[in-house]
């Protein structure tokens, strides 16, 4: 009960970010925003990590809650652990099939008490 009261509040949430970062959007993505990254690049990869992390959290074969989700141009790395090695390739392949995700840099760790 617990874990699908967390799951509601996560995916509202991310539903919440998704809308407000879409809502942010903007056509001039010559405009520079700390380094060479721009504007719209910026909202790209934040909506990238948001669907991310909402998959994560409603996929059925990733049973961990300690993955953190970076996105920088498409690239998504993944840092944390997971109680074992099918949930690290599970968690990469679901992040695999996210639109928008050119690669996947997975640094997860197998948990020892997993």
């Amino acid at each position: 009960m617990k874990r699908n009261l967390t799951l509601k509040t996560a995916a509202g949430a991310a539903c919440m970010t998704f809308a407000l970062m879409a809502g942010a959007q903007t056509t001039n993505d010559s405009a520079p925003s700390g380094g060479s990254e721009s504007v719209g690049q910026h909202v790209d990869d934040a909506t990238i990590t948001t669907k991310v992390k909402a998959e994560l959290m409603g996929a059925k074969n990733v049973k961990s809650t300690h993955i953190h989700v970076k996105t920088r141009k498409g690239v998504v790395s993944l840092t944390g652990t997971v109680p074992s090695a099918e949930d690290r390739d599970n968690a990469k392949q679901v992040v695999e099939g996210v639109s928008g995700v050119t690669s996947v840099k997975n640094h997860l760790k197998v948990s020892s008490a997993g």
